[in-house]
C-alpha cells in the first residue's frame, strides 16, 4: 500500500503512451529546420496549449522545465533580479527547500533581504500579516499553494490580492496542489506558478513554470534562448507532451478524486486521533488536500513507526522526501510552533483516490498497532 505520493506518484500508463511517439519516430530536435524537427516543435506547441489550458494562462506564458525544483529557483531568482523596485522578498518559514535556498541564494550573492512571515499553529498565513509586512521596496511574495508535509492549502487569491494592491509580484509553488485543486493564474490570482509533472503521473524530469505576460524575469540558464529566453536548453518534447497528457487525466477526475480522497482522509484522521493517545494532527483540518493526513505521535520515533509499518506492506513517510535521511528536524515543524521532540515523532501519509474510507481504516488499524508496539520496546 503505497502512501507516499507527495514524494511521487506512480507513472500513468496513458501517460507513458502519450510520450512514446515523441521518443520514438518524432524524435527531433524542435529548434531544427527539417521536417523531424517541424514535427517535434508542433508536437511541444500542442503540449504547451493543454498546458497552458492547465494553468489559466495563454501559451506564450508557459515555460517548460525539468520539475518543481527549477521552476521554483527559475521564479523566485528570476524575478526577483529582474525586479525594478527593490531587494526585498517575503515568504514563509513553511516553504519547500527549492524557495528557501533560492531566497539565501539571493541574500549571499545579490544583497537581497528576506524576511520569513509568520504562519499560525496549522501552518497558514494571515493576509492581514502579509499586508503589514509589505514595504515599498518588497520586491517579490512567494508563498506555497500547498504544504508538501503538513497538507496545508493557503490563501493563495486573498494574499495575491494584498501584495497586488502595492504592486509587488506573487509565486506561488503548486507542485502539491496541481493534482487535486485549480492552480491557474487565472483562478489563484499569482503571477508565477510552478508545477511539476511526477506529481501527476509523469516520468521524474519533466515540469512547468507559468509567468504572467509582463512580470520581468532574468534567465537562469543561457544559451540558445529556448522557452522564449527564460529558459535555454533543447526542450523535452516528449516530457511535455507528458505534462500535457497527466493535465489532461487529472481534470477529466479531479472532482471525483478529490471527493473520495478527502472521505478516506477523514476517516484516516478521526481514526488516528480517536485510537492513537497524545496523536497530533500537523496542519490544518480545515484548509487540508484530499489526500493528505499527517501527525506526530509523541513517545515513539517517526522512523522506527514507518518501519513497523512498512512490515505490514504500508509505505509512508517522515516528510518531504528531499530531507530524507537528514538528522535535522523538520523547518516545516518548527515552524509551526511544536517542540524538537515531537516533531521527531512526524509520519506523513499522502494518496490517491484509490485507497477509499475502507483502505484508510485498514490504515489506521496498522497505525494503532505500529504505535502500540513502538511505544511498549521504549518503556
Amino acid at each position: 500500500m503505497y502512501l507516499d505520493h507527495a514524494a511521487t506518484a506512480p507513472v500513468r500508463r496513458e501517460v507513458l503512451e502519450a510520450m512514446w511517439p515523441w521518443l520514438t519516430g518524432d524524435f527531433g530536435n524542435p529548434s531544427s529546420a527539417h521536417e523531424v524537427g517541424a514535427r517535434a516543435a508542433q508536437g511541444l506547441a500542442a503540449a504547451r496549449a493543454v498546458v497552458a489550458g492547465a494553468l489559466g494562462c495563454r501559451p506564450a506564458e508557459v515555460v517548460f522545465t525539468s520539475g518543481g525544483t527549477e521552476s521554483d529557483n527559475t521564479a523566485v531568482k528570476g524575478i526577483a533580479l529582474a525586479a525594478p523596485r527593490g531587494r526585498r522578498v517575503l515568504t514563509l518559514p513553511t516553504e519547500h527547500d527549492a524557495v528557501l535556498a533560492s531566497c539565501d541564494h539571493l541574500v549571499r550573492h545579490h544583497g537581497f533581504t528576506v524576511d520569513l512571515l509568520p504562519v499560525g499553529s496549522d501552518g497558514r498565513l494571515d493576509p492581514a500579516d502579509l499586508a503589514a509586512a509589505l514595504t515599498p521596496d518588497t520586491t517579490l511574495v512567494s508563498v506555497a499553494h500547498a504544504n508538501n508535509e503538513i497538507g496545508t492549502v493557503q490563501d493563495i487569491p486573498a494574499l495575491a490580492a494584498v501584495a497586488h494592491a502595492v504592486g509587488v509580484p506573487l509565486h506561488s509553488d503548486a507542485v502539491q496542489s496541481a493534482p487535486w485543486l485549480p492552480v491557474g493564474l487565472d483562478v489563484l490570482g499569482a503571477d508565477a506558478v510552478s508545477v511539476s509533472g511526477h506529481k501527476l503521473g509523469t516520468p521524474k524530469g519533466i515540469g512547468a513554470l507559468a509567468v504572467r505576460r509582463g512580470v520581468p524575469i532574468e534567465p537562469l540558464l543561457h544559451g540558445g534562448g529556448q522557452e522564449r529566453g527564460v529558459r535555454s536548453g533543447t526542450e523535452d518534447v516528449a516530457g511535455a507532451v507528458g505534462l500535457a497528457r497527466a493535465f489532461e487525466l487529472a481534470l477529466e477526475r479531479r472532482a471525483h478524486a478529490a471527493a473520495v480522497a478527502e472521505s478516506a482522509r477523514d476517516v484516516l484522521v478521526a481514526g488516528v486521533l480517536d485510537r492513537v493517545p497524545d496523536a497530533v494532527l500537523t496542519g490544518s483540518r480545515e484548509h487540508r488536500l484530499p489526500g493528505h493526513a499527517s501527525f506526530c505521535l509523541p513517545g515513539t520515533n517517526g522512523e522506527t513507526v514507518l518501519l513497523e509499518l512498512e512490515q505490514q506492506g504500508i509505505l509512508a513517510s517522515a516528510g518531504s522526501a528531499c530531507a530524507a535521511g537528514s538528522t535535522e528536524t523538520s523547518h516545516v515543524l518548527a515552524a509551526l510552533g511544536l517542540p524538537e521532540e515531537v516533531a521527531r515523532t512526524a509520519v506523513r501519509f499522502t494518496f490517491d483516490e484509490h485507497l477509499g474510507p475502507d483502505g484508510a481504516a485498514a490504515v489506521v488499524d496498522a497505525i494503532a498497532a505500529a504505535v502500540h508496539t513502538v511505544r511498549a520496546l521504549a518503556v
